[in-house]
């Protein structure tokens, strides 16, 4: 049985693309995901399963398209993925910043593409590393959040819509929700 956390992008943010989180553990229960839960809610899904890889890209792709078809989109950790992108963050990461967030890359997106535009921004007081399953993204200054690439520049490029992202405090969470 391996354990992995599903996370969706966009969903019930501002009232749009609800759903109810009950209802999405009982429906993946159904589909015979075992020990289903979630955290917060916004599209941070914990399961564990003897499902493949593909096996669950497939059946979550077409489930979602049945179910919530605004979900087109999804990132799939499991804890050996989680586990071995600790084990490679650089020290930066560990130390106080004023903003930490993972960029987690999705199903079928392109990482090659995503790593050359965002390489070739003028990154000023920000830093990057580049994983396996995402992009870390640290801040140095809250003061001056509104010049920064990220803030500036990330978000109007075309593969932002196609990524998850979580702050460092709940890409910390996911790990803890991973070990159970």
């Amino acid at each position: 049985m391996t354990r992995f956390a599903l996370l969706v992008r966009g969903i019930n943010v501002g009232g749009k693309n609800k759903v109810v989180m009950a209802d999405l553990r009982q429906q993946l229960t159904d589909l015979g995901l075992s020990q289903v839960e979630t955290y917060i809610n916004s599209g941070n899904i914990f399961f564990t399963t003897d499902l493949s890889r593909s096996q669950l890209v497939e059946g979550l792709s077409t489930f979602f398209e049945n179910h919530y078809p605004f979900i087109e989109r999804f990132s799939l950790l499991s804890r050996e993925d989680y586990e071995a992108e600790c084990a490679s963050l650089p020290k930066w990461w560990s130390k106080e910043m004023a903003r930490k967030d993972v960029l987690f890359y999705t199903e079928g997106l392109g990482r090659e593409t995503v790593e050359e535009k965002l390489l070739a921004l003028d990154l000023g007081e920000e830093v990057l590393h580049f994983g396996k399953v995402a992009v870390f993204w640290g801040k140095f200054s809250e003061a001056s959040y509104a010049k920064t690439a990220y803030h500036k520049h990330l978000m109007k490029m075309p593969f932002y819509r196609q990524m998850t992202i979580r702050n460092a405090n709940t890409f910390d969470k996911i790990g803890t929700l991973l070990k159970k």
